[in-house]
C-alpha cells in the first residue's frame, strides 16, 4: 500500500534535526519515487550541501520523474552553494512538496523558479510541526534582530553556583545538552566575570558539529587580557566593548549598561540568527531586566546549596510566576531536570508567509 505524502515530510523533518547548520535554517529532504524513498539529506553544517542536494546525489539517476519532500522553500540564490532550486531542475524532479515558505528575501523564490521550469509546487503539508524545527531561525526574521535564548544551571533552591569556588552543578548528559544548544544557536556569550573565572573555551564539543560557535565575551571596559582561553583556541571571538574600547563590536551605552538591543540588531546584521547567554548571575540579570528574552533553558540539579549566587527571576519562572512565558519542555537528564520555557505569541508567529 502507497505510504501517505505526510509521511514522507515527517520523515524529512526529522531528518533535519540531525544537522547543526546556524546561522542557516535546519532543512531536511526526502525524494520519493513509486512509493520507496531514494534518496535522503539534511543541511549538516554551513557551507556543505544544503539538504535538497545531498538528497539528489543518493538518489542519482533514480531523482528523475520523482517527488520531492522538503521542510523548507528551496533557496533559489548562489551563496556558500548553488540555488536549490536548479539543482531540482536539471535532476528532471516532477514534483516539489515543501513546508514551510523561506521568510529570507535573500534566498528565496524557489517555488517561482520551480513552476516556470514546468515542476508542479505544493506548499504547505506539516507547516506548522516544520516550523516548529527551525523555531530560532524564522523567529529571528520576523523581529529583525538575533533571538536571545537565556540558559542557566541551578540548584533545587535557584543558586547558579557558590562565590568562592567553581563547583560542576549538573552531569555530563546535561552539559552534552547545553553544547547542542550552542551548536543550535551559532553564538554563545557570557560575561567578563566568568571569563576571569572559570577561564572557559564556549565550544560545542559534541558530534557533528563542525561550525564551531561564535563566541560573544561582554567586556564593556576592554579590560580582558589575550591570554584566556576563549582568546586563544581558534575560531570565532568578539568582545563587545563600549565605544573606543577596541571591541569587535561597540555598543552606545544605555542608562549605565550597554546597550542590550543595539546587540541583537547588530548580531543580526552581522549574521547571528540566535545567541545563548550562558552568565553568569549579572549578565543573566542585565539580559533579563532588558525585557528581550525569547527562550530560557533551565538545568536544574539535584541539590540544594543554601545559598550562593540565586537567580530570583529563574525561580519565579520555574513556578510559573511569569506569565509572558510558557513552559514548553521538561526531560530527565539522569539526575537532573531540562526546563524549557518561550515567550508566549501568536500561536502561528514562526509561520511566515513570503508568498511570491
Amino acid at each position: 500500500m502507497d505510504l501517505p505524502a505526510e509521511s514522507f515530510m515527517a520523515r524529512a523533518i526529522a531528518l533535519a534535526r540531525r544537522g547543526f547548520p546556524a546561522p542557516n535554517p535546519r532543512v531536511g529532504c526526502v525524494i520519493e519515487r513509486d512509493g520507496v524513498i531514494v534518496g535522503e539529506g539534511w543541511h549538516r553544517y554551513r557551507g556543505t550541501d544544503h539538504a535538497e542536494v545531498m538528497a539528489l546525489k543518493r538518489a542519482r539517476d533514480l531523482a528523475q520523474g520523482a517527488r520531492v519532500f522538503v521542510t523548507l522553500e528551496p533557496c533559489n540564490h548562489q551563496g556558500l552553494t548553488g540555488p536549490c532550486s536548479e539543482a531540482l531542475i536539471q535532476a528532471g524532479v516532477s514534483k516539489v512538496v515543501f513546508a514551510c515558505w523561506d521568510p529570507n528575501p535573500v534566498a528565496q523564490g524557489g517555488a517561482a523558479r520551480l513552476r516556470e521550469a514546468g515542476i508542479q509546487v505544493d506548499q504547505g503539508l506539516l507547516e506548522q510541526e516544520a516550523a516548529r524545527g527551525n523555531e530560532l531561525f524564522l523567529r529571528s526574521i520576523a523581529l529583525g534582530r538575533a533571538v536571545l535564548v537565556l540558559k542557566a544551571a541551578t540548584s533545587e533552591d535557584g543558586s547558579l553556583g557558590l562565590p568562592d569556588r567553581q563547583i560542576w552543578l549538573t552531569g555530563p548528559k546535561a552539559r552534552r545538552s547545553a553544547h547542542r544548544l550552542r551548536a543550535e544557536c551559532g553564538a554563545v556569550l557570557v560575561g567578563r566575570g566568568t571569563i576571569e573565572v572559570d577561564d572557559p573555551l564556549l565550544t560545542a564539543r559534541i558530534p557533528g558539529v563542525r561550525n564551531q560557535p561564535i563566541r560573544l565575551v561582554m567586556d564593556p571596559g576592554g579590560s580582558l587580557g589575550p591570554y584566556f582561553r576563549v582568546f586563544q583556541n581558534g575560531g570565532q571571538t568578539w568582545r563587545i566593548t563600549a565605544p573606543g574600547k577596541g571591541g569587535q563590536i561597540e555598543l552606545p551605552i544605555d542608562g549605565e549598561d550597554l546597550d542590550l538591543e543595539a546587540l541583537l540588531v547588530e548580531l543580526y546584521r552581522r549574521g547571528v540568527r540566535a545567541v545563548l547567554v550562558e552568565g553568569g548571575a549579572e549578565t543573566l540579570r542585565r539580559f533579563w531586566a532588558a525585557g528581550l528574552t525569547d527562550y530560557v533553558e533551565i538545568f536544574v540539579a539535584p541539590t540544594v546549596l543554601g545559598g550562593g549566587m540565586v537567580w530570583e527571576d529563574g525561580l519565579a519562572l520555574r513556578e510559573g510566576r511569569w506569565p509572558d512565558f510558557e513552559k514548553v519542555g521538561e526531560r530527565k537528564l539522569d539526575g537532573d531536570v531540562h526546563l524549557s520555557f518561550r515567550r508566549r505569541s501568536a500561536p502561528d508567529w514562526c509561520i511566515l508567509r513570503s508568498r511570491p
